[in-house]
This record gives C-alpha cells, sequence and structure tokens, in this order.
C-alpha cells in the first residue's frame, strides 16, 4: 500500500531522512563490488542483499530509499550479455527491491512512512573510469538525453515516488537529465557533485541550480556525493537560486581513487551539521558513499523534534 502522503507534502511539514551510501552497507554484507557494475550487478546475482541494505537503512531511521540502479544501464548491462528486455527488468526490480523492504517495515510499523527513490546516475558512472567527477564527456545534451531516456522511462514505468537524478558532474548533464525527467511526470530533485564551490565540471553552483528553477516537479535541488564541508554553501546557494527545499546528502570526506577503486583519506562527516543545513533550507537530507546506518540514525537524532521551517 502506498503511502497516504507525498513526499512533496512531507517536506513541507519538515526534514525528511534520506538513507546512506548504499555500496558500503553492501560491502559490510560481504558482497564484491569490484567490477565495473559495481552494486548493479547485484539486481541480477544477489538480489536478497539489495533489500538486506535497504531494511538496514530503514532500521537506523531513513524515510527515503534510493535505488540500487545508479550504475545500471542498457549499455552496461549489455556488456555482461543481458539483452534490453533483460536490462528493463533489473532496472523495474531495483525499484521492487526497496518498495519491498519499505512494505516490511511498514507491516512491523503501520504508521511509518516511507518513499522510493529511484536513483538516475550520470553518464560517467556508466563508463566506471571516475569520469562522472568531471563531466564534460564530449557529448551533445541531445546525446545525453538519448543515453538517459529508456533508463528513466523503465525506472518511472516500475512506480517510484520520485526521481534521484544525483551526482549530476556538469551542467549540460543536468539539463538533459531534467528535460528525460520532465516527461515522465514523476517529481525529481536534482543533486549535483561539487569540488571547490563548484560543479565537477567547473560551472558556478549558481548557474548549475538555475537549470531546476521554475519547474513545478522538482522536490529539491542541491549536492551529493561531494565533501562535507561544501555542503552548507551549496544548500544556501540552491535555496537562493530556485526558492525550492534543497537536498544535500555528502559523501564521508574520503576521496575515491578511480584507477584503485579504493577511497583515500579521513572521514569528515559529521551529522551535527545536519540543523545548520535544515535551518538554511535543506529538507531532504542523509549521507552518500562510506555513510553507512550508525551514521544514519546519528542525523535521525539531530532532526528529531524539527518541524516545519
Amino acid at each position: 500500500m502506498r503511502t497516504v502522503r507525498t513526499l512533496a507534502d512531507a517536506l513541507d511539514a519538515g526534514p525528511v531522512l534520506l538513507d546512506g551510501g548504499l555500496s558500503n552497507q553492501l560491502e559490510a554484507q560481504g558482497c564484491d563490488l569490484s567490477d565495473t557494475l559495481w552494486s548493479a550487478r547485484l539486481l541480477a546475482d544477489a538480489p536478497e542483499q539489495i533489500e538486506a541494505a535497504h531494511l538496514a537503512y530503514l532500521r537506523a531511521g531513513a524515510r527515503v530509499l534510493i535505488t540500487a540502479s545508479y550504475q545500471a544501464t542498457f549499455e552496461g548491462f549489455g556488456r555482461y550479455g543481458i539483452d534490453r528486455a533483460g536490462t528493463g527488468a533489473l532496472l523495474a526490480r531495483s525499484v521492487e527491491l526497496a518498495r519491498g523492504a519499505a512494505d516490511a517495515a511498514r507491516r512491523a510499523d503501520p504508521d511509518r512512512e516511507t518513499w522510493v527513490a529511484a536513483s538516475v546516475g550520470p553518464y560517467g558512472a556508466m563508463l566506471a573510469d571516475g569520469s562522472e567527477y568531471r563531466g564534460r564527456y564530449g557529448l551533445s545534451i541531445r546525446e545525453l538525453e538519448r543515453f538517459h531516456r529508456p533508463r528513466v522511462a523503465a525506472l518511472a514505468a516500475a512506480g517510484p515516488d520520485a526521481l534521484a537524478l544525483e551526482t549530476v558532474p556538469d551542467l549540460d548533464e543536468a539539463e538533459a537529465l531534467v528535460r528525460v525527467a520532465e516527461e515522465t511526470g514523476l517529481p525529481y530533485w536534482l543533486s549535483y557533485s561539487v569540488a571547490g564551490g563548484r560543479t565537477r565540471a567547473g560551472q558556478p553552483l549558481e548557474e548549475a541550480f538555475a537549470v531546476a528553477a521554475g519547474r513545478d516537479s522538482v522536490l529539491a535541488v542541491g549536492v551529493n556525493c561531494c565533501d562535507p564541508e561544501e555542503a552548507q554553501g551549496a544548500v544556501e546557494q540552491a535555496v537562493a537560486v530556485t526558492g525550492r527545499p534543497a537536498v544535500v546528502y555528502p559523501n564521508s570526506g574520503e576521496g575515491w581513487d578511480a584507477g584503485a577503486r579504493g577511497w583515500t583519506g579521513r572521514g569528515t562527516f559529521d551529522p551535527g551539521r545536519v540543523r545548520a543545513w535544515t535551518r538554511a533550507g535543506a529538507r531532504l537530507v542523509g549521507g552518500c558513499c562510506r555513510v553507512g546506518p550508525d551514521l544514519v540514525t546519528e542525523l535521525e537524532g539531530r532532526l528529531e523534534g524539527q518541524g516545519p521551517p
């Protein structure tokens, strides 16, 4: 049974807690994510592990589950011999697994509200070479639209509550994603990965956030998978430019080494920052890579009792 309130209605009432990094939780469960499909491979090989990871975040206090479709594409699965029909089924499965976890949590607590957001990662995630953190792939906006449209349509047909256009590195890809998302009629959020107060491709954030300005289907605009130190300023800019709620879910603060396929540095994610984020206009808050259920539980404690702005 679907939730009574829409996610937009919930955001009007106050901050809503997202989940954390799916890959780190899957690794904690003993899953091998070493190939180029990353967590998306488990949609075919071990879907029960994905549902278990979603349940771990629900137990931690999350109210929005982001699906395991970030790196799931027709092109990526095609390289593994999975045809278009099979890929479409796996994309739908990503939504079904999150919905199944949400339904299980609701059976235990009938008053619990949980929403499912279908993850739409950038073109660079399919390449699996770190270019999702650079952008500017040499493709036109129209070419990027053609890449994203089939997977977004397949995800939308599976019935998520929203689309998560996430870890977007540049303006061109944001424009393409927004155009495709608008075709579905679903609400969505647009979230950039940023560095040094700019998009990963080096564009000013005020220009990047303006891509979503004036669009009724936009739930929130903001940043994810960035250094936590970048979050506060980005939230302030996103709200100022769009007049919409902000979404913010940084990573742990460690850096990703695409060549070694590993994380470097130390974690700097501080759940204590969440009140400053919400005061600045963030309404969807959580964590990305390397932010696990323990930190999500800490975020929930900090958010508890916060009402409308």
